[in-house]
C-alpha cells in the first residue's frame, strides 16, 4: 500500500487529499469461499462456523464437528480448497481449525451440539451466568438454560436451590460457550 502526499494547489479542496493504491494481484471474494466449502462440507458432517478474510492477508476458515474436528479433515479441507481455487488464492495464507473448544458459539449447530452440557453466558448487562443447555429454538433464535438459584420458598426460613430455566435470545447475549469442566 502506498500513500501519496496531498496536493494542495486545486480550489475548493481544504482538507489534504490521499490515494490509496492496493497493490495485490488476486482478490477473493468471500462468498466464493464460502460456496467452495459448503460443496466440501457435502460429502460429511462437518458444519462451518466461520470464514474471516483478515488485513494481514489471511483467510481463516473455521469448522466444527458434534465429535470434534480431526487435523485430517481439515487438511483435506485445505488441499480440496486450494485445488478447487488454485490462483484465485493469490498471495493469501490459508489457515483451516476447529471453531476451538471454549470459544463463543457463532452458529446455531454449535447450541445444539452441546445441549445437556454446561454453558456459561455473558448476558448484555455485563451478568454471567452459568447453566445447563437445556434446548434450542428450532428457528435458532432462543435458547434455554438451567440454573441454580437461591429462592425463598413458602414454609422455609432459609432461601434453598431451586432449578430455574431461562430463556435467552441469541442476538441479545454478547457470547454463550461451553465451560470446560475438569473432574
Amino acid at each position: 500500500m502506498r500513500n501519496f502526499a496531498a496536493f494542495r494547489g486545486m480550489r475548493g479542496f481544504t482538507k489534504p487529499l490521499i490515494l490509496v493504491l492496493i497493490n495485490k494481484q488476486f482478490m477473493i471474494d468471500k462468498n466464493v469461499i464460502k460456496s467452495a466449502v459448503d460443496e466440501w462440507l457435502e460429502q460429511g458432517d462437518y458444519y462451518l462456523v466461520d470464514v474471516e478474510m483478515t488485513s494481514d492477508d489471511r483467510i481463516v476458515i473455521e469448522i466444527d464437528h458434534a465429535d470434534g474436528v480431526w487435523i485430517e479433515d481439515c487438511a483435506s479441507l485445505s488441499r480440496f480448497l486450494q485445488e478447487k481455487l488454485g490462483d484465485e488464492l493469490g498471495d493469501y495464507e490459508l489457515e483451516v481449525g476447529s471453531a476451538g473448544i471454549g470459544q463463543p458459539f457463532k452458529v446455531v449447530q454449535q447450541y445444539r451440539n452441546h445441549i445437556g452440557k454446561e454453558v456459561e453466558v455473558l448476558q448484555a448487562n455485563g451478568q454471567k451466568v452459568q447453566g445447563l443447555l437445556k434446548e434450542v429454538s428450532e428457528d435458532g433464535t432462543q435458547f434455554v438454560v438451567t440454573v441454580k438459584e437461591k429462592q425463598q420458598v413458602e414454609g422455609k426460613k432459609r432461601p434453598v436451590w431451586v432449578e430455574v430455566d431461562k430463556t435467552f435470545a441469541v442476538a441479545e447475549v454478547k457470547y454463550c460457550r461451553y465451560l470446560l469442566a475438569f473432574k
